[in-house]
């Protein structure tokens, strides 16, 4: 499948509470994290922000395609990926997350090339010592999965016809960085390599 049949979606509609503002109102140098993202990815396929009631617009929601608001807020990313879904136009979508700066274009389209060789599967998460939700990948045409019945995003992978990869070991540790706290938003603040796109 090409690239620009597939849309990508960030999911940026948390809270923040550990890191004491919602994450997606981060700035990575001198621009919005989500405007980084967006560079970052250089997507040729179509762009969705999924955000929620009350943080609605963050810097940077501008470069999207589309935003689209969850139509409840604080019930998680299962949430965000449903209400991804209800707005999707393209047979599938790549789901990452605001909080993990370092995944980039290689592991998107790794992703999709893993999907397109299982048919069946309804969607795919990636593994190392434990599953990755994020990025993932799923296909409209299968959204009859009973998705609606998760209440997290690794309990997706119970489900009938969900497929999980082992990541290639290759891919540095730092890909898998994720900003929970400002602690971690200070390390990553010290990585060379987050400036290199």
């Amino acid at each position: 499948m090409n690239e620009a049949e597939v849309t990508l979606a960030i999911l940026a509609g948390g809270r923040g509470e550990r890191m004491g503002k919602p994450k997606s109102l981060l700035r990575i140098g001198n621009q919005p994290i989500l405007t980084y993202l967006l560079e970052r990815f250089a997507w040729r396929g179509p762009t969705m922000l999924v955000s929620s009631p009350g943080r609605e617009n963050p810097p940077g929601a501008e470069g999207f395609d589309v935003e689209v608001v969850d139509p409840v807020e604080g019930m998680g990313p299962v949430r965000g990926l449903i209400t991804a879904f209800e707005n999707l136009k393209t047979e599938m979508l790549i789901v990452a997350s605001v909080d993990m700066p370092l995944i980039g274009k290689e592991q998107l389209l790794w992703l999709m090339q893993q999907m397109e060789e299982r048919p069946q599967a309804c969607g795919l998460m990636m593994e190392r010592a434990t599953v990755e939700p994020f990025p993932s990948v799923f296909k409209k045409t299968r959204a009859g999965c009973p998705w609606y019945e998760s209440r997290s995003m690794r309990s997706l992978t119970k489900t009938e016809g969900f497929a999980v990869v082992l990541a290639p070991g290759n891919w540095p540790d730092q890909v898998w960085t994720n900003l929970n706290d400002p602690a971690d938003f200070a390390a990553f603040e010290k990585l060379a390599p987050y400036r290199n796109r």
